[in-house]
């Protein structure tokens, strides 16, 4: 992964062939059917604690900047920014039917939507965007009719299964069976980075049935990956949101081996992956990209 901390499980790569490198999922790349990436820090013109590549509108630059890398950003994924489709994320699990008349809707054209923090499409060519400084973007593919989601999925989002709620979307609107749908959980903040408070853990501890003897202390290290919640001194938690959106797939009928999470924690690579944690607010916005080929 060269300059990104990762574990190494090969599920992402790094595309540096062109002037603002992006991540992708190998998954995503080997069906030949999307254009996908998601961003870095780098290769844009953002200035201060937004350098470089700040993709959000509203974090105290100039539009025309925030225009300008997502241009570039764009550019080297390979479609047209001025098609984006955007989200105004408010960690609820709405979701969002995207047709052609949504095309550019918050790039170029006015949003005439709110409280949407998924988007789900069979239109080719039609790119779908959202934004991340550590929660958890789950990309969605169903190979057999052809359609696409993309979702984001903060502790609230991941907690209401915006995950299973895209799944189930995806069926009724265009017959995507679950067992056909592949997923890729993207860079986003790992258990060992995310402390919360029992209240927040409660809340995991109710919507996945969580036992509370069945909750291990915490031990940097040697966590268990297939678990949620690892306890700790005090009444904090580490949390996992990459297995908790993992679990959330399966419950919604996914194939484990159809599922792929991410070895990339945005708090771990804060350098060069903004995070709202390991920067205390102080950063820009990456984002997550997601476009049916027109095959």
């Amino acid at each position: 992964m060269d300059f990104i901390k990762a574990n190494d499980n090969n599920t992402t790569r790094l595309n540096n062939e062109n002037t603002v490198p992006f991540l992708s999922f190998r998954a995503l790349d080997e069906t030949g059917l999307v254009k996908h990436g998601f961003s870095t820090r780098l290769g844009g013109v953002s200035v201060g604690f937004l350098s470089a590549l700040n993709l959000g509108f509203g974090r105290g630059e100039s539009d025309e900047n925030v225009l300008e890398n997502l241009r570039r950003i764009s550019e080297s994924i390979g479609f047209d920014h001025k098609r984006l489709v955007t989200t105004n994320q408010t960690h609820t699990t709405n979701i969002r039917l995207v047709t052609e008349k949504d095309a550019g809707k918050g790039i170029v054209i006015p949003r005439d939507y709110s409280d949407i923090d998924g988007l789900i499409t069979n239109v080719p060519e039609l790119p779908l965007i959202t934004y991340y400084a550590d929660c958890v973007p789950l990309y969605f593919l169903d190979p057999v009719k052809k359609a696409i989601g993309l979702s984001h999925s903060g502790w609230r989002g991941t907690v209401g299964k915006i995950g299973a709620k895209t799944v189930k979307l995806m069926g009724e609107n265009f017959g995507s069976m679950p067992e056909d749908i592949i997923a890729c959980i993207g860079p986003s903040i790992c258990v060992n980075c995310y402390e919360v408070s029992e209240d927040v853990a409660e809340e995991f501890i109710k919507a996945f049935d969580i036992g509370k003897k069945e909750i291990p202390e915490y031990n940097p290290g040697t966590n268990k990956t297939n678990v949620i919640l690892h306890y700790k001194n005090g009444g904090k938690y580490q949390l996992n949101l990459w297995e908790a959106c993992r679990q959330g797939l399966t419950g919604a009928g996914l194939i484990p081996e159809n599922i792929h999470v991410t070895d990339i924690c945005t708090c771990c690579n804060k350098e060069l992956l903004y995070s709202h944690r390991g920067l205390s607010g102080k950063r820009g916005s990456l984002a997550a990209f997601l476009m049916l080929k027109d095959l």
